[in-house]
């Protein structure tokens, strides 16, 4: 039998401002915590909404164009139709225990993983980190991204 190797640290990318494009890198993050694998959440583009005060209670599901829901374009783009589905998707979601983005980033966060907003997003919508959540431990650039997941292995969401 080969031997496995393990994975002892993941660093997580999160590109998306939308309800699936953020979950999966939350439940991956808190699937590795669990594990006892090291894990760091960089937050880049978009991806800041779920760390942004203003915004992180506020995220959609995005319906237009999202070819996973099954739903025609025009349908996805009609008044309510975001807030509608969206709210849908998260009562589901209630219904298996997983928990909105502003509790699920506190509980990752206090298992010790790293969350961490991109420099030059943070600058390109001109935000601060007064602007971000408490658990955001820094705005680092992309280099200093690399020399945190050094080591590990690198998951784009």
């Amino acid at each position: 039998m080969a031997a496995t190797a393990t994975i002892e640290k993941v660093s997580i990318i999160v590109s998306k401002g939308s309800l699936e494009g953020i979950y999966p890198a939350l439940i991956m993050a808190n699937g590795a915590r669990a594990e006892g694998i090291e894990a760091d959440l960089f937050f880049t583009f978009f991806g800041l909404d779920a760390i942004t005060k203003k915004r992180w209670e506020h995220i959609k599901l995005a319906t237009v164009g999202n070819p996973g829901l099954h739903l025609p374009t025009l349908l996805g783009g009609l008044p309510g139709v975001p807030d509608l589905v969206t709210r849908y998707m998260e009562r589901k979601m209630e219904t298996l225990d997983i928990p909105p983005i502003p509790e699920f980033i506190e509980m990752i966060a206090d298992t010790g993983a790293g969350i961490y907003a991109c420099k030059a997003s943070v600058d390109l919508f001109e935000l601060d980190k007064d602007d971000l959540v408490e658990q955001v431990q820094g705005i680092i650039t992309v280099g200093e991204f690399y020399e945190h997941a050094a080591g590990g292995q690198i998951i784009y969401t």
